[in-house]
């Protein structure tokens, strides 16, 4: 594995600033996971390094980059109907310079298709090509010629990237890049590479920066946190990590995402359970159900271990809730198997579900399998799986009515003169108040609910 750290390129900095006759303009839009919105930050941070502005239009902009998303067909097609709608204005403006990179960059027919439908796009690039960014633009403007990357896994951790934060008080922080599970519904370790865990040092100096600097949200980043260590020289795993950086003093909450069930440890809950600086909601992506469908989903874990799992936590972690991700119409998947997917929600009590009909994607594995179901078909089970979710989680929510919580504020409600914050369990309260709270803590009485959002007033 390469380990490296991000120097400044001065040389990619003075041909820009050779070529602009003003500071220029970049517009970053990231789609899809939180890890890409991390990496769209740095994306920011190293335009910054090298002189560029950021703006929110590109209507403004002299560079347009897409950081892009391949968990879904859909995020595909919007990026490709965003990238044609750039064709006016690069004709409009030659010299304007239009990018795609991420994760959809990492495959091949993707660069293939650029290549050949948008030859007005300047530069693609994948993943692992972010520190690398200012000497693609160089190399762009030097020899006039477009700069598509094919794709390549460059197995790195690049530590020290410059990085331009969304918020002043909620935080990404990666701990680790990759993915060894290949679930055969899933793209992500064919564009996102093997699993490699950041130092523990790496993660300890930037979480001190982040408290330092106030921010009250720290979230942790990995495709699968719970195998955070593997591959480092000194033994240490997931939950050790909680426990140290839970040692830095300070007024804070850690997140953390995504945990994998066939991970996940009675070592992980008992460190959630002792550490108040954790908060205590679990999201814990199940997918199915179905013993059979798990496994033709290669998760490596039954439903009885999982909800063992979550039998611990509940005994172990008061007032512990939980949130899922969970796919319908998995290639094959009976009636009766989904049937077994409504009977484990039942059994949970998820507070929150993140819910999705799958989506074929080519080079994996289940999309070779038979699919004798239509989309009608899973488009009903999806709506029985929601009311089945919303008739359990609704009165969950209700039920938390009469108790004082600490919240962090996090921007303004739907309703005129709300804010809503976020409750340690995940949950969001709408209550009224001033502007001038966001980014703050904030005790607040929850006096009722609407549908899963709550409702309250601060004390």
């Amino acid at each position: 594995m390469e380990k490296s750290t991000y120097v400044h390129n001065a040389a990619a900095a003075e041909t820009l600033a050779e070529y602009y006759d003003a500071p220029p303009m970049a517009y970053v839009h990231s789609y899809g996971c939180q890890q890409n919105v991390n990496d769209g930050e740095k994306l920011e941070g190293v335009l910054q390094d090298v002189g560029f502005g950021i703006c929110d239009s590109v209507e403004q902009a002299d560079l347009i980059l897409f950081n892009t998303c391949a968990v879904r067909e859909h995020a595909e097609q919007r990026v490709f109907g965003n990238v044609g709608a750039l064709k006016k204005l690069k004709e409009q403006n030659p010299r304007l310079i239009i990018g795609v990179c991420g994760c959809m960059a990492q495959q091949k027919q993707v660069v293939d298709k650029l290549r050949q439908s948008y030859p007005y796009v300047d530069l693609v690039f994948g993943v692992d090509g972010i520190d690398r960014l200012p000497a693609m633009l160089a190399e762009r403007l030097r020899r006039g010629r477009r700069y598509l990357e094919e794709p390549a896994q460059r197995n790195a951790v690049v530590e020290d990237i410059p990085i331009r934060r969304d918020s002043g008080f909620r935080a990404w922080l990666p701990i680790m890049y990759g993915c060894d599970n290949f679930c055969t519904y899933c793209i992500v370790p064919y564009v996102r590479g093997r699993e490699r865990s950041r130092e523990p040092a790496a993660v300890l100096a930037e979480f001190r920066q982040l408290v330092a600097a106030g921010y009250k949200e720290i979230t942790l980043l990995g495709q699968n946190v719970n195998s955070y260590g593997k591959g480092l020289a000194d033994p240490i795993d997931f939950a050790d990590l909680l426990a140290l950086l839970c040692q830095t003093p300070g007024d804070y909450k850690v997140r953390f995402m995504t945990s994998h069930p066939k991970d996940a440890s009675r070592k992980l809950i008992d460190t959630i359970a002792a550490n108040d600086h954790l908060c205590k909601h679990i999201h814990l992506p199940v997918q199915s159900g179905s013993d059979r469908v798990l496994q033709a989903m290669n998760r490596h874990y039954t439903a009885k271990q999982y909800l063992d799992l979550i039998d611990y936590a509940k005994q172990t972690i008061p007032g512990v809730t939980f949130s899922s991700d969970i796919i319908v119409g998995f290639p094959g998947e009976t009636e009766e198997e989904f049937e077994e997917t409504l009977d484990l929600v039942r059994r949970v009590g998820y507070m929150q579900l993140f819910t999705f009909i799958y989506s074929k994607r080519t080079g994996t594995k289940a999309a070779e399998l038979p699919d004798p179901y239509t989309h009608a078909d899973k488009t009903a089970r999806m709506e029985r799986l929601l009311r089945t979710q919303d008739e359990i989680a609704f009165p969950a929510v209700a039920a938390l009515a009469g108790r004082t919580e600490r919240v962090l504020v996090e921007a303004c409600g739907r309703t005129p003169g709300t804010l809503n914050g976020r409750l340690d369990n995940n949950l969001v309260v709408e209550f009224p108040g001033g502007e001038s709270l966001i980014g703050q803590w904030a005790d607040v009485e929850l006096t009722g609910s609407r549908a899963a959002l709550l409702l309250g007033r601060k004390v």
